[in-house]
């Protein structure tokens, strides 16, 4: 018999659900939809707080060879003083933003989690820890994000491409879910989707919607009907649509109109859905959706 569990990262048992915040408008939400997700999944629960080095922006022109060398060396002194009292102020805040998230699972939620605190590069630190992560949970935008341009953090990206895991990608109200969509296209990882979410106790209690973009052929409503006896099979509430249009305008359209909480897809492939989540698509929908978005892999 196949070991499912080594295929469906939702049903790992020992996996926990490890949510990366900082000091973005996102971070509460964050720290709400992964408590919710350790909670559902009775799954253990972290908070990881990344410390990374930016750069400040600065005159290009360095006037330290005009000094003196007394006035230099001072100058020197005074800069490693700064650096680490602003190194010491950013560890303060972290352990801060730790303890605020913590007390958010636990007050609002009833769920105990851990804190931790790292220094590096995000992505690396959440590649380095994903081997017993159940879930990923991030927001859609980071502290640094450009707001005015309404661009996406550009550490979400790179994360969405670097890790293996299912990445849940908080929105910025936090709401509770009642109502999913899954976008589905009757290909090989989408059908695994629709396997995971049907095995996943996260989603158990909910109402499940299966959307494709398409024509409404007799391929295309056997595809559908698999998906829904395999969701209704296991014990879920689920309807489908076949929808004619561009697979973005019709998904934003049917989580607007039909007020879903949580939208599900795939992350990578090449049908007409999975591009969704690859290049200028993917931003635009993550950029333009709502609701925090949910991508297996």
């Amino acid at each position: 018999m196949t070991d499912k569990s080594a295929t469906h990262p939702y049903l790992n048992v020992g996996g926990r659900v490890l949510a990366a915040i900082d000091l973005s408008v996102y971070t509460e939400s964050t720290c709400h939809y992964a408590a919710w997700a350790a909670h559902r999944l009775e799954a253990p629960l972290e908070y990881l707080h990344v410390l990374s080095r930016h750069q400040e922006a600065a005159s290009g022109i360095d006037f330290s060879g005009n000094l003196a060398a007394d006035a230099r060396q001072k100058l020197l002194q005074d800069l490693v003083v700064a650096d680490e009292h602003r190194s010491k102020l950013a560890q303060e805040r972290g352990r801060l933003v730790l303890e605020r998230a913590k007390g958010i699972a636990a007050g609002l939620h009833g769920v105990s989690a851990e804190g931790r605190l790292r220094h590096g590069s995000l992505v690396e630190t959440l590649t380095e820890l994903e081997t017993d992560v159940r879930l990923f949970v991030l927001g859609k935008r980071g502290e640094h994000a450009d707001f005015a341009k309404g661009h996406l953090g550009g550490e979400l990206e790179r994360v969405v491409r670097a890790v293996h895991r299912p990445l849940l990608v908080a929105s910025r109200e936090y709401t509770e879910i009642d109502r999913v969509l899954i976008a589905f296209d009757g290909s090989p990882t989408t059908r695994k989707g629709v396997e995971m979410v049907a095995a996943s106790p996260l989603f158990r209690g909910l109402e499940i919607r299966v959307v494709t973009a398409g024509t409404d052929t007799d391929a295309i409503a056997k595809q559908m009907q698999w998906a829904l006896e395999t969701l209704k099979a296991a014990g879920l509430t689920a309807l489908g649509a076949i929808l004619s249009g561009d697979p973005e305008d019709i998904i934003a359209s049917y989580v607007r109109d039909e007020e879903v909480d949580l939208l599900v897809m795939g992350a990578y492939g090449h049908s007409r859905i999975r591009q969704l989540i690859v290049g200028s698509t993917t931003t635009t929908m993550l950029r333009t959706c709502r609701v925090p978005v949910l991508l297996l892999r």
